[in-house]
């Protein structure tokens, strides 16, 4: 069976037989045959090891960017204790994080602060400040950089 030439049909097909019965999670394609064809080097091959698996888990453990503040940068300033901001907005990327849009063909590219954004080496309160600057008009921050 070619795998990328097959129906939606025959992959969900193909699915349920090499998953037990299970029900497609997907009706993508792509998603689908990925899917299989892992499944089936999965049979023929072996898995993945006891300890790459642990590996794996520990490294979600980490480094897991929505959950976990490892990877936030850390205060460096001796003088004040880090307060945490506890009316972070929960649809804002964790700090450090690069949020790229294009308008009228220039690259924005806006860094998102532990309080606050930068964008060209400037530091904003909101996303709405800088939505201004950039087109000359009001516009809601969220909105305008699809948050």
């Amino acid at each position: 069976m070619q795998l990328k030439d097959a129906s939606l049909e025959a992959l969900k097909k193909k699915y349920s037989e090499l998953f037990e019965g299970k029900p497609t999670p997907s009706n993508n394609k792509a998603y689908l045959w990925k899917k299989i064809a892992y499944r089936l080097q999965e049979l023929e091959y072996g898995g993945l090891s006891t300890e790459t698996q642990g590996k794996i888990q520990e490294l979600i453990q980490k480094y897991d960017p929505v959950n976990n503040k490892a990877m936030r940068p850390e205060n460096t300033s001796q003088d004040q204790p880090k307060k945490p901001n506890l009316r972070r907005d929960k649809r804002l990327p964790i700090p450090g994080t690069v949020i790229t849009k294009e308008y009228k063909g220039i690259k924005l590219q806006i860094k998102i602060l532990e309080s606050g954004f930068e964008y060209n080496s400037k530091v904003y309160k909101t996303l709405t400040a800088i939505a201004k600057e950039v087109t000359g008009a009001h516009w809601n921050g969220y909105l305008f950089f699809n948050l």
